[in-house]
């Protein structure tokens, strides 16, 4: 199959990313952040989640960051939506898109979320009917679809079968993620011929975590089989909380600059989106986890 000629790269740097950084990040740092990276070019941008801060202390003021952005037409500013009250605070917030997630290992979603797959699924009933009233799109994850922490392999099948019901229950999109990154092409090829059996190629999306050094190499995989959405993290920032030496998700800039390589289009800015990365790792303190940023900032 002939690579895609257009991609679309989903942000997920200001929730997925900052969620498990140890220090406090002011709502005011992540305006900024998500300011930045609308005005590199990135049309889908996962601006915060409404979960409870008891379990993710730094998306406490994501109701604060929702109302500080101003929003540009044509950009997606998603809240992850654990149940109803998360809905209605992210509805409330100005969130014009929300996300639903499930795991592929029902040890993991033990872990996670306190509750089995199933359980997990039905408890986004009723947001998946709020959103439908309030003509919200929905879009779904799923968690650990190459390997798991506590389980090991995943079965192929049980992603299928979880992105089933994502689907039916009106999710548009499914966004099925490598949450250790232990995947490598093989395995990702895999997960994606079986997802296919039950969902349409275009409304998958990959969400692959560098852990292992796979992500790029998994994002081609992917391409080649006709996925077209990617999620990626400004400067590689990410790592789940539950998921022992899960590092970042792939790095946006790296992202870009292979998809430049590759000639396929994207509409980001690479140099505005380097911009951003600077910006909120000198918040952070730390070095960036983009290759492409530590080699363009080599003198």
């Amino acid at each position: 199959m002939p690579l895609p000629k257009k991609v679309r790269i989903v942000e997920v740097g200001p929730r997925d990313g900052l969620q498990n950084e140890p220090q406090p990040i002011s709502a005011a740092v992540k305006i900024e952040l998500i300011e930045r990276l609308a005005d590199a070019g990135i049309r889908y941008i996962e601006a915060g989640s409404f979960v409870n801060p008891q379990w993710v202390p730094q998306m406490a003021g994501s109701d604060e960051v929702f109302r500080g952005i101003v929003p540009r037409p044509g950009v997606s500013y998603a809240a992850l939506t654990p149940n109803l009250k998360g809905f209605e605070r992210a509805l409330a917030a100005g969130a014009n898109e929300v996300a639903i997630f499930a795991a592929a290992s029902e040890t993991f979603s033990q872990k996670n979320i306190n509750c089995s797959i199933d359980a997990s699924l039905d408890r986004f009933a009723p947001v998946m009917a709020a959103a439908s009233a309030a003509s919200l799109p929905v879009r779904g994850y799923i968690s650990c679809v190459a390997g798991c922490p506590y389980e090991g392999a995943v079965s192929a099948d049980k992603v299928r079968q979880v992105a089933e019901r994502l689907l039916q229950m009106g999710c548009y999109e499914i966004s099925l993620g490598d949450t250790i990154g232990v995947g490598t092409p093989a395995d990702i090829r895999r997960v994606i011929e079986a997802a296919t059996q039950s969902v349409p190629i275009e409304q998958l999306a990959v969400h692959l975590h560098d852990t292992y050094g796979q992500a790029l190499a998994n994002i081609y995989a992917s391409l080649e089989m006709g996925v077209a959405v990617v999620d990626s993290a400004i400067a590689g920032l990410g790592g789940c909380p539950y998921a022992k030496g899960a590092s970042g998700n792939v790095a946006t800039e790296d992202l870009v600059y292979m998809l430049n390589g590759l000639g396929i289009e994207h509409g980001v800015d690479l140099d505005k989106l380097l911009a951003a990365g600077r910006y909120i790792t000198e918040q952070l303190g730390r070095e960036s986890g983009s290759k492409v940023a530590r080699a363009l900032a080599q003198p």
